[in-house]
Order: C-alpha cells, then structure tokens, then sequence
C-alpha cells in the first residue's frame, strides 16, 4: 500500500467492522493519520470497504445494492479541492465456471441503478468480478450502451476472448501463488478477474477524467504466467514488494489514475469574490491572488497540488469592498507543476483556479 500511495483504496470480502479497522490503523496509518474509513455496513456474506485520504476527499454516503448473493456498494465521495462528486461501485461478483448466469444476474442489479443517474455522472466500479472472457454475458450487460440511458461503463483494455490465455499476461491478477497456504486461491497468474470500469463521462474529458494508459495490475510484470509473483525476477516491483504481494492476497491490487480539474480561468460571481484570478501565471518567482470584493468577507484560501493534497490554508478577513492584491506563497515554495487554489466564504460558496510554478 505504500507503494502504490493511493488517495482513494476500495477493498472487497471484508467480514466485518474488524476487517475495516484493522485495515485502517495496522496498514494505512501505521506511520500517521492521513486516511479514514467510510460507513460500513455489514450485509449478507462478505462486504465491501472504502477508505480516503481525508486532504483529498470527503465521504457523502454508502448505498447497499441488494444481489441474490452479496450487496454490491455504491460510495459517493466529494473531490475537495474541485467539489466535485464520484460514485464508486464496488463488487465481488459469484465466482468459478458454470455461474455465469449469476453474475450477470447480480450485473442487471448493477445496471438498473446506473441506467437511473443522470446523464454525465461521473462513476467507476471496481472489485472482484470472476469474467473468464470478454464473451460473459455479465461483462457484456456492463459495457451495452442501450442508447436510452447513460449507465454502461468503459473498459480501457482492449481484450476480447479468453482471458486466461499467455497474451494477457500483462493484466492478470489472479493467483500470484502456486502453493496453498493459509487459503486462497493457487495456480499462479492466468486469470483476469479484478476490473477498473469507468462511466462514459469520465472517459471523456471533463471535470474528472482517467488518465490514459494509467489502468495498472500492481506487480505484474508479464513474465509470470502461471507461476508465482515473487519467482525472481520481477521488473515491475522489487522483490520485497513481490513479496508482499504473494503474501497478502490470492488477487493483486489494480490501480488507476483520475485528474479532477476545475475550470480554468477567472471565475463567476461567488458569493463575497466577484472574481478571482492568480498572476503571475506560469510563476517562477512569488505568487499573488488578485480579488474582488463585493462585501465584507472572511474568506479561506486552500492550496493543493495536482494530486489534491492539501498544501497551504490562508485565513482572511476583508473588511471593506473592492480589489485587494495579497501574496499567497513565495517564490522557490513550491516545485514545479500545475496547483489548485480554491476560495471558500463563510457561507460555502467557493471559486476556484489553476496556476503553475515554473
């Protein structure tokens, strides 16, 4: 987990609110404090977990779909940087040959949820989903675009047929070991069965968006077809990472990368800020804010970098209307790439700007 550093980490076959602590202060917060957990709740079989960086996002809800066999979980987090919202949906479908139906069963449930939010939502799901091919019925319900709605999802790798076959190496996740021990599945790496899918808004630019070529099975070099992860060598990971990864679980981790960015340019009128803008922009030397005020205001002004991390909070309070010039960092503060800063008044009302530090 380290490793990969993820702002956002959803996990499956959790058995309880024990499972959820565990996870939270023995691996994540080991070092600190910097995640949290969203509400669990404990339905029939095993369940799902959500946990974030608390600098980065914050949790709205936790919504159980009911299936024949396991909820599947619908968690809606706000970007906090850009305000805006993603709905995660998180699964572990019916596992092994012959259950095909079943899973496109507990796809439909699926189905009907996403078919009902409104066009351009921004959702991904992710989690165990046992697809053998690109041929399963359950898998094609997830992808159809039935031209009414816009709930059907997007698979960014291209892999049509079986699955489980030496091509595909690179994107197997299961089983990164040969040998049984304190259970789980064995027979090394052949399978693809842990997905990233994403909604149709965020394959296409916007507010959120997946960054290309970013879709990653954690530690699979491609090279271990069939065969244990940490059989040397292994290019992707170091081999205390390789490790780790045979240790920890009969599937591997999959990871992706999404940008919230928030429009770029001089705001609207928001609430006290009539408008806002950064300058110099692209900055090399000392960076300024210029607003303008319409009536007296306490205002905060947050910094974050390009991966939502919170940087800098500046607190202030204008006592008067009109234009005010303040300087919101010094020069050589900050490396260089691309930061949001947001505005936000007392009231909530909140506008927000790119700027880049050459």
């Amino acid at each position: 987990m380290q490793q990969i550093d993820a702002d956002v980490i959803v996990t499956q076959e959790n058995t309880g609110d024990s499972s959820i602590s565990i996870f939270l202060n023995s691996i994540l917060n080991v070092n600190g404090n910097e995640y949290t957990a969203g509400t669990f709740i404990n339905g029939y079989d095993s369940d799902n977990g959500i946990f974030y960086r608390t600098s980065c996002f914050s949790f709205l809800g936790n919504v159980p779909i009911h299936t024949a066999l396991r909820d599947v979980n619908e968690f809606t987090l706000v970007h906090n940087a850009t305000n805006d919202t993603i709905r995660i949906f998180s699964c572990h479908l019916k596992a092994s040959p012959g259950y095909e139906n079943s899973r496109a069963a507990e796809v439909d449930s699926i189905r009907k949820v996403t078919n009902a939010l409104p066009a351009g939502t921004d959702f991904i799901i992710c989690g165990d989903f046992n697809f053998y091919s690109s041929y399963e019925p359950g898998y094609q319900n997830l992808l159809h675009d039935d031209s009414i709605s816009d709930g059907n999802f997007v698979d960014e790798l291209a892999m049509p047929g079986v699955w489980n076959v030496p091509a595909y190496s690179p994107f197997h996740t299961q089983s990164p070991r040969v040998r049984s021990f304190g259970g789980g599945s064995t027979g090394g790496m052949d399978d693809r069965f842990d997905l990233i899918l994403i909604s149709s808004a965020v394959d296409e630019p916007g507010r959120i968006t997946y960054k290309s070529n970013s879709l990653t099975p954690f530690g699979n070099d491609g090279m271990h077809y069939q065969d244990s992860i940490n059989q040397p060598p292994n290019s992707a990971v170091s081999q205390t990472v390789a490790n780790a990864l045979h240790c920890a679980s009969d599937h591997l981790p999959v990871y992706a990368e999404f940008i919230f960015s928030p429009p770029i340019g001089v705001n609207e009128i928001a609430g006290p800020v009539n408008t806002l803008k950064v300058f110099p922009n692209p900055s090399c030397e000392d960076v300024w804010i210029s607003l303008y005020i319409v009536h007296e205001a306490a205002l905060e002004i947050t910094i974050y970098d390009a991966m939502a991390r919170r940087l800098k909070i500046i607190k202030v309070d204008f006592s008067s209307r009109g234009k005010h010039d303040m300087k919101i960092a010094h020069a050589g503060e900050f490396i260089p790439g691309n930061y949001f800063l947001k505005v936000t008044s007392r009231d909530g009302a909140n506008s927000s700007y790119i700027f880049t530090v050459e």
